[in-house]
């Protein structure tokens, strides 16, 4: 059947993506806009009906979110169920891209328009299944790139990626695996504190402020040799 987890903030369920990631017969999806939602149940009732499928983990979030105006054409729907898509695509050879995953993406899009003036290439990734991402690398697919190196090879070989989840970090660190680009990643590896959105997200250095400063370390650290 569908686990449902809903979530408010950085205070709720650490280790939920993770654990959506490493359960047997599960399979975890965190999408931040509803009609990635609606693709996303729509692919889930077909699969959970299949000899071959299994249960489905959706981890959703109370919080209210600008939605994006837009019609999802079958690739977009495509890329989606297979994990991630491109909200804004890089340049081609970019050398730094954002990547997150659900309710974080105010935080995350502001802080990837922030960035536009001083580097216009820079990508916006939104992950909406860390789980089926990893596992399409994992499986590969004979000569056929896995959605995740095909995404990513976009961007420079030698490019940094910013992760931001209102989860544990190493739900999407080991993106930088992929293609050996360099992870700086964000999220929550503690909880117990109380508080709305905005202050928990300053204290857990996920908000936009913290974000633009890994932007900056990421861009710096890039500068010099061996790091």
């Amino acid at each position: 059947g569908i686990s449902l987890a809903a979530e408010g903030g950085a205070h709720q369920s650490v280790a939920t993506p993770l654990i959506g990631i490493g359960q047997p017969g599960m399979v975890a999806f965190e999408p931040a806009f509803v009609d990635e939602l609606a693709a996303v149940m729509a692919w889930s009732f077909e699969h959970m009906q299949a000899p071959e499928g299994g249960s489905v983990y959706l981890r959703l979030s109370t919080r209210r979110l600008e939605q994006p105006r837009r019609a999802l054409t079958p690739e977009l729907e495509k890329e989606l169920i297979e994990g991630a898509y491109w909200l804004v695509p890089p340049a081609p050879g970019a050398d730094l891209a954002l990547v997150f995953t659900g309710a974080v993406a105010p935080e995350v899009q502001e802080a990837h328009r922030q960035i536009a003036q001083d580097l216009p290439g820079a990508g916006l990734l939104a992950v909406t299944s860390a789980d089926r991402l990893h596992a399409g690398w994992r499986q590969g697919a004979g000569d056929e790139p896995s959605p995740a190196e095909r995404l990513l090879g976009a961007l420079a070989p030698d490019a940094r990626l910013i992760t931001v989840l209102d989860g544990h970090p190493a739900s999407l660190s080991w993106l930088g695996s992929v293609r050996g680009q360099r992870v700086h990643a964000l999220g929550v590896d503690r909880f117990g504190q109380s508080g709305d959105i905005p202050d928990l997200y300053r204290i857990y250095g996920i908000d936009t402020e913290a974000i633009l400063e890994a932007v900056a370390e990421a861009c710096l650290a890039r500068l010099a040799p061996g790091v």
